[in-house]
């Protein structure tokens, strides 16, 4: 089992853990770029094989509070994979056409085909944590939402997909500095949204809500990791690895090929 993996069963307080490891990883932050550029070409090889072989679907799953590194970790993680094998879905606010079907209908469209890899920036979780925090419906409706998903993400995996959930663990301070970095360069001002000041005077709220969220959906089969995410450098090693063990697990196979390459001339 990955150190960042969330066990079935355990109830867990993010105000408990750690936004910052040192055990995963003992290296130093140069070391751990080289290791990266190793893991980067390991990660290109398991998904060219993903993808030939066409029999498996990779989805992994990003949540975080606001300046958690979700568009970092995806840009960095996964740039080396073949644009025709990868995909990745932002879900914003919901549109009126969304808003008119129930919650789970605009996120089962994107779900990976066989030999893709989808990766979800924010994803069906909000549909429980944004609207619990926001007050946007009461509970007796977004509760029923954590054996939803549940099923939900059992059925995907029973069909031959693979879900790797991450939630990019940052403390309150590192959230206050990248927010800050948004507003003195200016060419991250265009990041900055006043709008996430107020979701960060709820922090405490977003907190519990995450905690309850991992605890109940982090099931055998489709488990949750919580990744320490306040060293970027560091937060891209433990993911690399995480996808690394996931993909590795697949034992994936190139296609046979019906003709002999060895007796082919090319002229």
């Amino acid at each position: 089992m990955h150190p960042c993996q969330v066990p079935t069963g355990e109830t867990v307080d993010l105000n408990q853990i750690p936004t910052r490891d040192e055990v995963i990883f003992p290296i130093s932050k140069d070391e751990g770029k080289k290791l990266f550029e190793e893991m980067l070409e390991e990660i290109d090889e398991l998904q060219t094989r993903l993808y030939a072989e066409g029999k498996h679907r990779l989805l992994v799953v990003f949540q975080a509070m606001d300046c958690g590194g979700k568009d970092g970790t995806i840009r960095n993680v996964f740039n080396p994979m073949d644009p025709q094998g990868i995909r990745a879905v932002s879900f914003k606010r919901p549109s009126s056409e969304e808003l008119a079907h129930d919650y789970l209908w605009r996120v089962h469209e994107h779900v990976p085909g066989n030999g893709e890899t989808v990766i979800f920036n924010r994803s069906h979780y909000e549909d429980i944590v944004a609207v619990r925090v926001r007050e946007i419906f009461l509970e007796s409706r977004w509760s029923k939402r954590y054996d939803h998903i549940v099923n939900f993400e059992k059925m995907l995996a029973d069909e031959g997909t693979k879900i790797v959930k991450i939630f990019l663990h940052i403390s309150k301070d590192e959230q206050k500095q990248r927010l800050q970095d948004r507003l003195d360069e200016k060419d991250k001002n265009w990041k900055f949204n006043p709008g996430d000041l107020e979701d960060r005077a709820l922090w405490p709220k977003f907190m519990t809500a995450y905690s309850d969220v991992i605890s109940k959906t982090s099931t055998a089969q489709n488990p949750w990791h919580v990744v320490p995410a306040d060293r970027k450098w560091y937060r891209n090693l433990i993911v690399a690895s995480i996808v690394i063990e996931a993909l590795t697990s697949l034992d994936m196979k190139y296609p046979p090929v019906d003709f002999d390459p060895e007796s082919i001339v090319i002229e």
